[in-house]
Order: C-alpha cells, then structure tokens, then sequence
C-alpha cells in the first residue's frame, strides 16, 4: 500500500543567509527590508563584536558591513579572514563615495568587494548574488580539488602496493634461477 502513496514534496533549498553590520539602526531597518526583498534571509549586527557572535551562532552565506561599525568594517573582515571556519566567507563593505583611503584599506585587509553610498540597491542585490555565486563555485572547485587529491593519494598507495609486489616477484625470480642454476650445474 505504500506503493500508492504520494511521494512527500522536495523542500527547496534555503535562500542564502546575508548578515547585515551596521550602527544605525534605521538604516538597518532599510537594508534589511530591501535585501529581504530581494530573496535573501537577513541577520543583523550593530557593530564588529555582534557581528562575530552572529557568525558564530548561526550559518551565514555573505557579510555586508559598513565600513564604520563599531570595531571597524576592516577589522571585521581581519577577523573573518583570521577565522578558520569562516575565512572563505564573502564580505561585502559599504563606504562613502569620498572615503577612498578606507575602501582600499578594506581591500588590503580581504575584502571582497566595496559598494559606494549612494547605491542603487537593484545593483547592491546584483553585487550580493554575484559574490554569493563565485563562492560556490570556489567551494565546488574546492570540493574538486579535494577529490583530486585523494584519488592521487589512492594511486600512489596502488603504486607503492604494486611496486613491493614486483620487488618480491623479482626477488622470487632471482632465487629460482639461483636455484635452476644449481641443479643445472
């Protein structure tokens, strides 16, 4: 009879989690909404710390951070960069159309990627699916990668298997002629 029932429907994939770092909470209120709207889960940190501790406490997908928060948005990047588990995570950094010295420091310290206020959140939302799109492929090159590896491990332990069998072959052959060359003898 369980032949007859309906198979239960495929849930979709999650849409990716953003966490959104930024000091005014008005303007968080904004973004959030908008980067919701745009198909993605939001959670939100008021500065460097908060952020670190969201990271820790839930999976994220890509940090979108002003470069002001408390604690600094290229500090948060460092920090990110020096975490094991989350060193390959895409930051995004929000910076004032004057403020060049603190985009290039957000560069220098592994910032993917900067967006200059004010934005168009059409390109924002653009700019986040795109970073989000080349992590994946990183991880899946990595996921490759990883394959790779130990398929050559694989080999090589084949390899040195084979190489002892050959050795004990020919040692084998060297003492059966020994032996042949006696009795020929």
């Amino acid at each position: 009879m369980d032949q007859d029932r309906p198979a239960p429907p495929e849930t979709a994939p999650a849409p990716p989690r953003v966490l959104l770092v930024q000091p005014n909470r008005n303007y968080l209120g904004v973004l959030a909404r908008r980067v919701s709207e745009g198909g993605y889960r939001v959670a939100t940190a008021d500065g460097t710390q908060a952020a670190m501790a969201e990271l820790n406490r839930l999976p994220v997908d890509l940090v979108l951070a002003d470069l002001h928060v408390p604690g600094g948005g290229a500090e948060l990047v460092t920090m990110i960069r020096d975490d094991a588990v989350l060193r390959d995570l895409p930051v995004i950094l929000i910076a004032g159309r004057s403020d060049s010295h603190a985009a290039v420091k957000a560069f220098a310290a592994g910032a993917d990627g900067v967006v200059l206020k004010p934005f168009h959140f059409e390109v924002l939302i653009a700019r986040i699916g795109r970073e989000l799109e080349r992590a994946r492929s990183v991880a899946s090159l990595r996921g490759d990668n990883a394959t790779h590896d130990a398929r050559v491990v694989s080999r090589a332990i084949e390899l040195g298997e084979m190489k002892e069998r050959w050795l004990a072959a020919e040692a084998e052959r060297r003492r059966l002629e020994g032996i042949i060359g006696k009795g020929a003898a």
